[in-house]
């Protein structure tokens, strides 16, 4: 029997067209595998499954990753406080290199050399799952027959209609692509950039602001700066994620578009909902206020955005990204604490902070109120030193400014 083609498979038009295609031309059973990194209920494993073996695989797989995508990217995400273009958290891209080494793993475990996607050539998916599996196993065969052959979505619908197989659901006017840190949906309206999708296109936060909700105050609980618990229970990252999504979702909490530069050079736009990247980065970006000292925040700024950049372009495997990852985890050594959060329509307010690291109330000093760790005369001292540097630029302006007046006199006396 000659070896199967593993196909990454979302159940989409250009994944269900592509298990009957592949089999007729390469004469190979196909071995659909589907990575849950989030959004996948048993419901619709079970639709996916089905569909798969419907359309002529001879074996469907699915893998959990979602405890894996949190401790290899979502936890560094969180420490850096990453986002892209400063808003967008990195919903879905984030999880293409998980996806790209999970199938290469099942690859290696069926004894085959052949892998399959449906990435097409306009979007960044294909640049991350290329440049991901070629790292990872770059002695597998890549077949990407979607992009390399132009096929257009009404042929591959033509195609399985003639051959009277199951085709997925289609025809929508919104993409839509959900993971365990948010959802992207891209439509007619984010092709340009001067609109907004309508209302009820959005997954997670239809009718947020035409039914607000009242306001509900949360307690989150991290522990060197993982999320570890919500009001008082202890849960797993990925149990916090999950009920999070639930609680803040209807609230409208992180609902966005985001304009942004894509991997093959374009601007692109995309509407996304990401509660609980939302309530988790900024509940743990003031934590990390409470207790790191200025220079390690500046520092782990500095850093967050080429972090955040190679992940988007699927470029999480360099050893750059390893090196990174070792200073948010040092620098989360004391990001223990709880914070305290209310949620209202559209934002996510955050009360309060407490942590046995605080440096705030390390201090014998209050702000504003009282020295405790100095006196006046200190005080006065201080802000003299701190002050030079103004003195000293604005006496060695002056002193040039008389130095050219004297020069200038000079030549006209001559």
């Amino acid at each position: 029997m000659s070896q199967p083609i593993v196909l990454a498979y979302s159940g989409g038009l250009d994944t269900s067209f592509l298990v009957p295609w592949l089999k007729e031309q390469y004469q190979r059973p196909i071995i659909t595998v589907t990575v849950d990194t989030g959004g996948i209920d048993a419901t619709t494993a079970q639709t996916l499954e089905a569909r798969a073996l419907a359309l002529g695989a001879s074996a469907h797989h699915q893998i959990d990753a979602r405890a894996d995508y949190f401790e290899q990217v979502l936890r560094f995400l969180i420490m850096g406080n990453v986002r892209r273009g400063q808003l967008y958290p990195l919903c879905v891209g984030a999880e293409r290199v998980m996806q790209a080494q999970k199938i290469a793993l099942m690859a290696r475990e069926l004894g085959t050399g052949s892998i399959a996607h449906g990435c097409t050539a306009a979007g960044n998916d294909q640049v991350r799952f290329e440049v991901a599996l070629r790292t990872l196993a770059p002695e597998l065969e890549v077949i990407a027959p979607v992009r390399d052959r132009y096929f257009k979505r009404q042929e591959e619908l033509e195609f399985l209609q003639n051959r009277k197989l199951p085709v997925p659901p289609f025809g929508t006017a919104y993409s839509i692509n959900r993971g365990l840190w948010g959802v992207s949906i891209g439509g007619k309206e984010t092709l340009t950039s001067q609109r907004s999708i309508p209302d009820d296109a959005w997954v997670l936060s239809k009718d947020a602001f035409n039914k607000p909700r009242p306001a509900e105050h949360h307690v989150l609980h991290f522990e060197r700066g993982v999320p570890c618990g919500l009001d008082g229970k202890t849960m797993s990252p990925v149990e916090v994620i999950e009920t999070l999504e639930s609680l803040a979702g209807p609230f409208g909490i992180g609902r966005g578009i985001h304009l942004g530069d894509t991997i093959i050079g374009t601007k692109g736009r995309v509407a996304f909902e990401a509660p609980a990247a939302e309530v988790l980065l900024n509940a743990h970006r003031e934590l990390e206020k409470l207790v790191l000292t200025a220079r390690q925040q500046r520092i782990k700024e500095m850093l967050a955005g080429p972090y955040g950049d190679w992940v988007h372009e699927g470029q999480l495997l360099d050893p750059v990204c390893r090196d990174i990852e070792a200073l948010f985890l040092q620098s989360q050594q004391r990001v223990t604490g709880v914070v305290y959060v209310l949620f209202r329509p559209g934002s996510v307010f955050i009360e309060g902070i407490d942590s046995p690291w605080s440096l705030m109330a390390a201090s014998k000093g209050v702000y504003g109120e009282a020295t405790g760790e100095w006196t006046a005369a200190d005080a006065l001292g201080f802000s003299r030193i701190v002050g030079l540097t103004g003195v000293f630029h604005r006496r060695a302006g002056e002193r040039a400014a008389a130095s050219n007046h004297h020069e200038m006199q000079g030549t006209a006396k001559k």
